[in-house]
Formats: C-alpha cells, structure tokens, sequence
C-alpha cells in the first residue's frame, strides 16, 4: 500500500516554540500549588498610624499620638524624670469592666489576658525591662486602672528613658483583638484574644500594625 504524500516518518518534526513568560507563569503556578495555594498566603496585618481608630471588638482605640514627657522633680534630691508615651483614646465596648492591663513581656503570655493593654504585641524598638511599661487610664480628670463599660478613656503607656537615653524616631506595635467566646461547659460569653494554636502555645493574631513618631518637643 503506497503511503500517504506528507506522512513519511523520516521527515524531521518542527520546533514548538514555547514564549519565556509563559514559562515563567506555569513555574510561578506550579510554586505556589507546591506551597499550598493562593488562598493561604498569610495576610499582612493592616497599616494604621497616627489619628487611626480601630475595633479590636472588645475596645475601639484611636491611636493619638507617641510623645516624650517629662516629670520634674519635687525636690533638690529626686532628678528629672523622662518617658516615652504611647497615648490611646480607648473606649470599653463590653457590659463590665475591664483592666487597662500592661503588655506581656512575651507574645504567648497574651492570649490569657483581657485587659487592653496587653492587646499590644511586639513593641519595636524594645524597652530595657526596668524601664516599665507603666500603664494608667485618665477619664474625667481622674487616673484609674481600670475601664468602665461604655466610657472612652484617654490610656497613656509609658517607658523611662535613662539620662543619657536617646528616644526613638518612631515607635511600631502589632495590635490583636477580641472575640466573644462561650465559656467550656457553659453558654455564657467570655472576650478571648484572637489566637491561632501553634503547638502547646496560642499565639494572638495581629489585626493592625500601628507606627506613631515620637514627638520630641523639648523634652528630648
């Protein structure tokens, strides 16, 4: 039987040219299948900064400012004192009161805490510890360590500066939230922390990162 004109088998094949970007796009898919998908890409926590107000569920916080203060001394002994300060508009959105609290000196101490300043999570540049945090609310020309339900408090948390202490240009924090959870063995709601379990640890997840300068002043 004569063969078809065309369809010899010794006639050599063709090159498929194959565009560089499209290369490029399989490999990229190919990647991000290996690394589990698009879809589970961790998201940046969102950027906020000065003026910004947030709802962390349990408390709406504008972040107002981060300035250097300073406390005179009282008397011919005592020196003076420099701070930095990190000022907050809070307001407790539950039914009871909360703490104004402090931050944990570690991430995964958090969780177990309600009060809204351990809400701030990896305070950079870090503080030497005998520096503080000192942490204190003003409402109604009164200081308080503690946040009524309902009532929006000015929060000032602060760090000594020693003498010869330079303060930061600026001052960034990651900020977590509260959920309403229902107690073990029970239908009453509890706030909790926003945490992911990472092996015997629950680490609270970051809602925003907040940046403030530090105002200096003449306080510097």
């Amino acid at each position: 039987m004569t063969e078809p004109s065309g369809a010899s088998s010794d006639k050599p094949r063709r090159p498929v040219v194959v565009p560089a970007v499209a290369l490029v796009a399989f490999t990229a898919v190919g990647i991000t299948a290996l690394l589990g998908g698009l879809s589970e890409a961790p998201d940046e926590p969102e950027p906020l900064g000065q003026g910004a107000v947030l709802d962390q569920g349990l408390y709406s916080t504008k972040f107002v400012e981060s300035r250097v203060t300073v406390e005179r001394a009282k008397t011919q002994f005592e020196e003076d004192k420099r701070f930095v300060e990190l000022v907050f508009d809070v307001t407790n959105q539950g039914d009871k009161t909360f703490p104004v609290g402090l931050p944990a000196q570690k991430v995964e101490q958090a969780f177990a805490l309600d009060g809204f300043a351990a809400s701030l999570l990896n305070i950079n540049p870090a503080f030497d510890k005998a520096a503080g945090p000192f942490a204190f609310a003003q409402a109604k020309g009164n200081e308080s360590r503690q946040l009524q339900p309902g009532v929006t408090s000015q929060v000032i948390v602060r760090y000594r500066l020693k003498d010869d202490e330079q303060p930061p240009d600026r001052i960034t924090m990651d900020v977590a939230s509260f959920e309403e959870e229902r107690q073990f063995g029970s239908n009453d709601l509890a706030w909790k922390m926003v945490a992911k379990e990472m092996g015997d640890k629950w680490i609270p997840e970051i809602k925003a990162r907040v940046t403030l300068t530090v105002k200096k002043g003449d306080a510097a």
